[in-house]
C-alpha cells in the first residue's frame, strides 16, 4: 500500500522494514512540519508589516518585478491563491508626505508675519480702535520677543528632556502602547481647547511669563493673543480650537490674552467652555503698571496728552479719572470680584510681576506646581540682562544668542511728577488692601 507524505508524493515501501519506533518518529516529524507551516502562515500578516534589513536590501534589486509577477498569478487565479513569496516580501511602501509635526505643532509658535496662521492674521484686520492697536503692539512685541530670532518651528526639548521622552517611549513600546515621541514624529497629537489661560494683566509681565513657560516640554502655547473671549467670541469654539497648537497626551495647551481680566463677559464665557480651566493673573504695582501702559501708548502716539492730564478729572481737587483704562485696569479687587462669581480662588494663581523679574525661577516654580507639572524650569535657565533690566533665558543648545524679550519690552518710562505718583498711590491703597485680603497675599505695593 502506498502512503502519501505531506512533503510530496513519496513511496514508503522502502520503509516497510522500518521498526515501529522509527515510523513513529517519522510521523511526529510530519506533524511538526505541518504545525510549523500553520504558524508561518498565521504570522504572515504581522510579519509583512515589520521592516527587515535583509528584505529591504533585497527589495532594491528585483523585488518589484517579483511582487508584480506574484500579483499577476493571484489575478489569474481569481485572487483565491496567495503566493508565499509575495507575502514574505512586502511591497515597497508608498512615499509618505514630509512630516509637518514640528511645523504644525508650532505654526502659531513662529512670530514672523509671513508664517502666522490665518486665524492669527484675522486678528490684525481691524485697526479702527485703540484696543486693536494695542493688540497689534503685542503682536509686534511677540514678533521680536526673542531679539529677532524668527522661529518657524519651536526647537525640540532640551537633550535631557528628549532622553526622558525616549525612555518613556521605550517603556510604552514594551507595554504595547504608542509612545509620545513616536506619535510626535508621526505628526499625531490634536488641537485642544486650552486647559490654562493667562488672563491678565496688561503690562504686568504676561509676555515674559508665557515665553518662560515655553521652556517646559509639557506646555504648548499659541503665540499671538487670540482675544477670543472678549472680541472674537462669535466665531465659535471650533475657530478658537483651530488657533491652538497640537498637543500630545500629558501636555497642556495655553494661551494668554491680558484683556480678559477686565472684560466683564470673559469669566462666564470661559466657565461655559470648561469650569476646570486654570487661570493665571500676573499682577504688578498698579501705579507702575499705569505708567508702563501710558509709555506704550506714547511710543505709538507721541502727541497724546500728558500722563498727569489723563490721570485726573480735576487736577485742583485731585479727583482720579477712573474711566481712563490705564487707571481702571489697576483696580484689581474690582475685577477679581467678577471672576470669583464663576471660579473658586483655588483655580486662580496670582503671579507677582515684581518677583517675576527679581526671582523668575521662584515664580515659575509656583506656576509649574499650580499646573501640576514637574519643576523643570529652574535658576539655570535664566540670567539677568543689566541693559534691559529684566531676566532673559540662557541660550539654548545649538543657538548662538540668548533669548531676551524684544525692543518693545523694557521701555524707559517718562518722568512723572512725584506728586502725581503719590496721589495715585493714595488712590490705589484701599483697593490694594482689599486685593491682599481676597488673595491672601501681600504684594508689598504700599
Amino acid at each position: 500500500m502506498e502512503y502519501y507524505s505531506p512533503l510530496g508524493h513519496h513511496s514508503f515501501y522502502a520503509c516497510s522494514s522500518c521498526s515501529p519506533a522509527a515510523k513513529k518518529k517519522l510521523l511526529v516529524l510530519c506533524v511538526m512540519f505541518l504545525l510549523w507551516v500553520y504558524v508561518l502562515y498565521s504570522c504572515l500578516g504581522y510579519c509583512s508589516g515589520m521592516p527587515s534589513v535583509l528584505v529591504d536590501s533585497y527589495r532594491g534589486k528585483d523585488t518589484e518585478a517579483s511582487v508584480a509577477a506574484a500579483a499577476a498569478v493571484r489575478t489569474e487565479n481569481g485572487g483565491d491563491r496567495v503566493d508565499l513569496m509575495s507575502r514574505l516580501m512586502p511591497s515597497k511602501p508608498q512615499p509618505q508626505p514630509q512630516q509637518q509635526a514640528w511645523v504644525d505643532m508650532e505654526a502659531d509658535y513662529d512670530y514672523s508675519p509671513s508664517t502666522r496662521t490665518a486665524g492669527s492674521r484675522d486678528l490684525l484686520l481691524d485697526t479702527e480702535n485703540e484696543v486693536e492697536v494695542e493688540m497689534m503692539e503685542d503682536m509686534r512685541d511677540s514678533d521680536d520677543s526673542w531679539d529677532g530670532e524668527a522661529r518657524a518651528e519651536e526647537p525640540p526639548p532640551p537633550l535631557l528632556h528628549q532622553h526622558q521622552h525616549q525612555q518613556q517611549h521605550h517603556e510604552q513600546q514594551r507595554s504595547g502602547e504608542p509612545g509620545a515621541m513616536s506619535s510626535f514624529s508621526n505628526g499625531s497629537g490634536s488641537k485642544k481647547l486650552p486647559q490654562a489661560i493667562i488672563i491678565g494683566v496688561k503690562k504686568g509681565g504676561t509676555r515674559a511669563l508665557l515665553e518662560f513657560l515655553r521652556v517646559h516640554p509639557d506646555i504648548r502655547a499659541v503665540g499671538a493673543e487670540p482675544h477670543f473671549f472678549d472680541r472674537n467670541y462669535n466665531n465659535g469654539l471650533e475657530w478658537y480650537r483651530e488657533l491652538m497648537p497640537k498637543t500630545l497626551e500629558g501636555q497642556i495647551t495655553m494661551e494668554k490674552t491680558p484683556s480678559y481680566f477686565v472684560t466683564r463677559e470673559a469669566p462666564a464665557r470661559i466657565s461655559a467652555m470648561s469650569r476646570d480651566t486654570k487661570l493665571i493673573v500676573v499682577v504688578r504695582d498698579p501705579v507702575t503698571r499705569a505708567i508702563s501702559d501710558y509709555t506704550q501708548t506714547l511710543s505709538k502716539k507721541p502727541d497724546i496728552p500728558s500722563f498727569e492730564s489723563l490721570t485726573f478729572k480735576n487736577r485742583t481737587t485731585g479727583l482720579i479719572d477712573t474711566s481712563w483704562s490705564a487707571v481702571q485696569i489697576g483696580i484689581y479687587a474690582k475685577h477679581l470680584d467678577n471672576w470669583l462669581q464663576y471660579f473658586p480662588m483655588g483655580q486662580i494663581l496670582f503671579v507677582s510681576g515684581e518677583r517675576l523679574i527679581a526671582d523668575p525661577a521662584g515664580e515659575l516654580g509656583r506656576v509649574q506646581d499650580f499646573l501640576g507639572l514637574k519643576r523643570i524650569i529652574t535658576d539655570k535657565h535664566f540670567y539677568f540682562n543689566q541693559t534691559k533690566g529684566f531676566p532673559c533665558l540662557k541660550k539654548a543648545e545649538g543657538s548662538s544668542k540668548p533669548h531676551c524679550l524684544g525692543k518693545t519690552k523694557g521701555r524707559t518710562h517718562p518722568n512723572i511728577n512725584p506728586q502725581v505718583v503719590q496721589r495715585l498711590r493714595d488712590f490705589y491703597r484701599p483697593f490694594n488692601m482689599k486685593f491682599y485680603q481676597m488673595t491672601g497675599h501681600n504684594f508689598g505695593w504700599d
